[in-house]
C-alpha cells in the first residue's frame, strides 16, 4: 500500500500559438482517502467556477447566459466524477497500486487535468538507472 500522494491540478490552454499550463493547486496527501478528497474538492471548485449557481450572491443579475448546447460541459464531465462511485473505487485503486491517475476534460479553449501519484512510487522510479540512449 502507498502512503502519500501527489496531486496537481493544471490548466491548459493555448497562447500565441503555444500550449501552456496554468498551476490550479498541488496538495501532497499523507493518505489515499485525503488524495481522493482533495481531487474530487478541486473537481467541485473548477465546476463551480465554470458555472456558478445563477442566484449566487456575487453575481449581478442576468451576468450569467445559458450557452449552446454543442459547447462542452466540462462542469457537468467534472460533477459527474466527483459522484461516480464506481470512477472513485478505480482511481482508489490504482493509486494503490503505486499508478499515476489522470482524469481530463476540455472545452473549446482549455483543458482541465487532474493528477495524482504514489510517493513510494515516484522514489521507486528514481531508483531504477536511467535508460541511456547515444544519438549519433
Amino acid at each position: 500500500m502507498h502512503d502519500e500522494f501527489l496531486c496537481h491540478v493544471t490548466a491548459y490552454g493555448t497562447c500565441e500559438g503555444k500550449r501552456i499550463g496554468v498551476p490550479l493547486g498541488s496538495y501532497r496527501a499523507p493518505t489515499l482517502a485525503l488524495a481522493l478528497w482533495w481531487l474530487r474538492d478541486r473537481a467541485a471548485w473548477i465546476a463551480e467556477r465554470l458555472d456558478p449557481q445563477p442566484d449566487a450572491e456575487h453575481l449581478p443579475s442576468g451576468a450569467l447566459v445559458p450557452v449552446a448546447d454543442t459547447v462542452p460541459d466540462v462542469p457537468a464531465v467534472l460533477r459527474a466524477w466527483c459522484g461516480d462511485d464506481a470512477q472513485q473505487e478505480l482511481v482508489a485503486e490504482e493509486l494503490a497500486a503505486g499508478r499515476l491517475i489522470r482524469i481530463a476534460t476540455c472545452d473549446e479553449t482549455t483543458e482541465y487535468e487532474l493528477l495524482a501519484e504514489s510517493v513510494d512510487a515516484l522514489r521507486m522510479q528514481r531508483t531504477i538507472p536511467a535508460l541511456v540512449v547515444s544519438v549519433g
